[in-house]
């Protein structure tokens, strides 16, 4: 017999087919949000009106008690087969956003940490915020994080990430993790294999993930505008940050990303030298959103290690953009709360192979 391909079989869901209209509304979620998926039922008995309904609901594989070994063993082997041949395409969020700073000290990190924050506040909305600027990084200073992990060494651990090794590697804000940058080190650099499988988990785990990015348009931060939804590039309304916008702008537009490029203009005082229209003109793009001067709301935040009130001005215009970014979509299933008998069966495929 053959034996089955390591780590192929974590990715093969075990039901019970004891509860029918449950179940098929449960497979179609699974298959939806990845397809291809193998699916193998189990119940205490077979009858051929049971395996007609299990075939039915596009269950593959079906494995009743008394459990054999052998059997066990042959299933397995086939749906390893299977899978090897046929990888299973996991359906990750397209809720990716990058913030890129025209220049230094506009305060793309004071609108990406903060929109993060806000996004968290939705209903079971797990969002990570994570960030990319290598030498000159502040969330780590702005939230205060004492973890030592960064995103490099996750990304480096990206084949090994799991449940119990990835909390280790995040720091926790209710349904926010973050992840800073780590020390400032000259030599750092973020391999580009290391970064894809990274932000493949990122899609899997995350209903939105948020990345603050340096602004200096290294290999790996193009590589992460390429994935996202949206590109938030953040300027003031001052001549360098506006040149400097639109030089960058035209960058993007040569590599084929000016599509996915919004305009956020930061510390828009009452009576502006330069109104958010002539900026328009300047960039020659649309201004996506402006947010209100608060110096002194910032620096309370900063010096006590936390979000901006959402009372403020600019807290409600934060929630305002985190509110545009937080689409909607279907929840899955509950499946029943009380777990029958014959679903403690499920685990012994797992220890057979």
């Amino acid at each position: 017999m053959t034996a089955p391909a390591p780590g192929i079989l974590s990715l093969v869901p075990f039901v019970s087919v004891e509860n029918i209209p449950m179940l098929t509304s449960l497979i179609d979620w699974a298959k939806s949000e990845a397809p291809g998926v193998r699916i193998i039922g189990i119940h205490s008995f077979c009858d051929s009106q049971l395996l007609l309904e299990v075939m039915r609901i596009g269950i593959q594989e079906f494995l009743y008690a008394p459990f054999d070994r052998e059997q066990l063993g042959a299933c397995l082997a086939r749906v390893s087969s299977f899978l090897a041949a046929n990888p299973v395409q996991m359906r990750g969020t397209e809720l990716l956003y990058s913030f890129l700073p025209a220049k230094p000290g506009v305060g793309t990190t004071t609108l990406a940490v903060n929109t993060a924050v806000a996004l968290a506040k939705g209903d079971d909305t797990r969002v990570f915020l994570g960030d990319f600027d290598l030498n000159c990084g502040l969330i780590r200073f702005m939230l205060q994080l004492r973890n030592s992990y960064s995103v490099l060494d996750a990304s480096q651990r990206a084949e090994q990430i799991d449940e119990n090794l990835w909390p280790q590697l995040v720091t926790s804000f209710g349904t926010l993790d973050v992840m800073h940058s780590g020390t400032l080190n000259p030599q750092t650099r973020l391999e580009m294999v290391h970064l894809r499988r990274l932000l493949d988990y990122l899609r899997r785990a995350y209903r939105v993930v948020c990345a603050d990015l340096s602004g200096n348009l290294e290999k790996y931060s193009l590589e992460i505008m390429h994935e996202s939804k949206r590109i938030f590039l953040v300027c003031t309304p001052e001549i360098p940050s506006l040149h400097l916008a639109r030089e960058k702008y035209s960058y993007l537009q040569s590599v084929d990303l000016e599509d996915r490029v919004s305009v956020l203009v930061n510390r828009v005082t009452n009576r502006p030298v330069i109104t958010p229209e002539q900026i328009e003109q300047i960039l020659g793009l649309p201004v996506f959103m402006t947010f209100p001067n608060d110096y002194a709301g910032v620096h309370r935040a900063l010096t006590a290690g936390r979000a901006i009130e959402p009372t403020t001005e600019l807290g409600r215009k934060v929630a305002r953009l985190a509110q545009s970014l937080a689409e909607k979509r279907p929840t899955p299933p509950t499946p029943p709360s009380r777990k029958r008998f014959v679903e403690y069966f499920s685990i012994m495929p797992s220890r057979a192979s």
